[in-house]
């Protein structure tokens, strides 16, 4: 793996439905900053090809033969720290995505969503970024809003603005972006900034505090 900023984005796909990848590799394919270094059809080529190849970021689904998703996910981060997972999945269900986080996984992208989404997450994810399914980041900020209400993680709010409190509120009613800008008439771009500023203030774009979320809420074991 180069350490170049200006080097391409070196990615490996792991997808079971050979129609799938090549829909992947076409969308990946189309951006001047990314490369397909390698596909494979099953976990343990994944982890096969990630340790022969080096990629920058794996793209891993969950659902895969002789070897799941999380744990192709947990083995290549093992042995590869400084690649980045990334899991491509059908399932919105929280649970995965926890799963996915405790493995080491950046984040997640749905499969239907992957036209959109999937080039953002990839390179977050090189960036160490994480990247989550707008459901995930409702249910992480709902639950922040509940324990407010409880009188847990006051100075912390307290540190927002009151137009961050108001997007806050929103997110955790699972108003989308656009929804977001139409009704405070701000651009999408600003609420996308707003969002990132109420991440980076709550913690919430922490791999660990989300693991202690999910914890909590009795979706993974500690």
């Amino acid at each position: 793996m180069t350490g170049s900023n200006n080097a391409k984005i070196r990615v490996l796909l792991a997808d079971d439905h050979a129609i799938v990848r090549e829909g992947v590799r076409l969308i990946l394919s189309a951006e001047p900053d990314i490369e397909v270094v390698g596909e494979a059809e099953d976990g343990v080529e994944a982890v096969e090809l990630a340790r022969r190849l080096k990629p920058d970021v794996a793209v891993i689904d969950i659902s895969m033969p002789r070897l799941n998703g999380v744990e192709a996910t947990r083995q290549i981060k093992d042995a590869l720290p400084n690649t980045h997972a990334l899991a491509l999945t059908m399932h919105a269900d929280d649970i995965y995505v926890f799963q996915l986080l405790k493995a080491g996984a950046s984040g997640y992208v749905l499969k239907r969503a992957a036209a959109t989404d999937l080039v953002q997450a990839i390179r977050a994810a090189r960036r160490g970024e994480a990247f989550l399914y707008p459901a995930v980041a409702k249910a992480v900020v709902a639950d922040y809003l509940k324990r407010l209400e409880d009188g847990e993680g006051r100075e912390a709010y307290d540190g927002l603005t009151e137009r961050e409190k108001q997007i806050l509120t929103l997110v955790a009613e699972g108003a989308s972006n656009q929804d977001i800008a139409e009704r405070l008439f701000i651009s999408v771009k600003t609420v996308q900034t707003h969002r990132a500023h109420i991440m980076e203030k709550l913690g919430l774009h922490d791999r660990t505090q989300l693991v202690r979320y999910a914890i909590r809420k009795g979706l993974i074991e500690a």
